[in-house]
């Protein structure tokens, strides 16, 4: 699977530069493989996207504004989206794409929690992974320190 960046290389807005860039540096830093579409050059990439927006997502105007981003054929959004998923931690998601071992889900939100969901159901790596007998052994030592110091 890869995901698709369809972007302006000669965009001559700062505003679009600067999107372009943010969902390109948060995925090169996720280790994420993508290709970069250029709509500006490419008339081929600028007409595919443009047609593979869903209308719901399109402006008023009906022309969408790069970043837009694909996992192959399928739609994943365009900025405001990928930024919403980045916030909420959800960028694998929001990508379809099978989150890598060891990542961590941010904790629900408060409202996540009064829909019913326990405050202990997220992924808490900390405490499910194994401790090493040195880490033990630290945690031990240093829970003997602090009851020696109360006694004092």
């Amino acid at each position: 699977m890869v995901i698709k960046v369809f972007l302006a290389s000669s965009s001559g807005s700062t505003a679009i530069k600067k999107k372009q860039q943010d969902v390109l540096g948060f995925l090169e830093a996720l280790k994420i493989e993508y290709a970069q579409l250029d709509i500006a050059s490419n008339e081929e990439n600028r007409m595919w996207m443009r047609e593979n927006v869903p209308g719901d997502m399109k402006p008023s105007n009906g022309i969408p504004l790069p970043p837009q981003i694909f996992n192959e054929e399928n739609y994943c959004g365009d900025y405001e989206t990928f930024f919403n998923a980045k916030e909420e931690n959800s960028v694998y998601e929001f990508l379809g794409l099978t989150p890598p071992p060891g990542f961590k889900k941010a904790p629900p939100t408060e409202e996540e929690v009064q829909d019913g969901e326990e405050e202990g159901d997220y992924d808490r790596e900390e405490d499910d992974a194994p401790v090493s007998e040195e880490e033990e052994e630290l945690r031990q030592l240093e829970e003997g320190e602090e009851a020696e110091e109360a006694e004092d």
